[in-house]
C-alpha cells in the first residue's frame, strides 16, 4: 500500500472519555465514521492525565467509580480526505480540540488480510 507513504496530514482530536453522541461513545461514533470516509486508519489514545477545555485537571483513580479522562484520536492520510473528513466531525463534535499538522510517512508495512 504505496499511497500511504509521503507527505500526508496528521489530524488529533481531543475529547474526553464521557463525551457522548447519541448515547454512545464520541470516540467510537469517531472512528466509524472516520472507516466510513475510507480513511486509512484512526487510532484512539487514553490519557491517565490532563488538563481539560474547562482548564480542570483529569486524572486517573483507581477508586473513582467513574472518570472522564482525556482522549486523542490520530488519523494520518491525505489533505483531501482529511478536510471532507472534519466536515462530518462539525456536526457531532460538541466540545473539543481538533489539530492539523504535516507529517511524512516514511515507511508503511502490515501483513496481507487472511482469506
Amino acid at each position: 500500500m504505496k499511497e500511504i507513504l509521503g507527505l500526508k496530514k496528521l489530524l488529533k482530536i481531543y475529547i474526553d472519555t464521557d463525551d457522548k453522541y447519541e448515547n454512545k461513545p464520541l470516540w467510537q461514533e469517531i472512528l466509524t465514521r472516520a472507516k466510513k470516509n475510507g480513511l486509512n486508519g484512526a487510532t484512539v489514545y487514553k490519557s491517565i492525565s490532563g488538563i481539560g477545555l474547562h482548564s480542570q485537571i483529569k486524572s486517573y483513580s483507581v477508586i473513582a467509580l467513574s472518570q472522564s479522562l482525556p482522549l486523542v484520536i490520530e488519523i494520518i492520510d491525505d489533505k483531501k480526505k482529511i478536510d471532507l473528513f472534519l466536515k462530518t466531525v462539525d456536526t457531532i463534535l460538541e466540545e473539543g480540540l481538533v489539530t492539523m499538522s504535516d507529517v511524512e510517512v516514511i515507511r508503511y508495512k502490515h501483513k496481507k488480510a487472511a482469506k
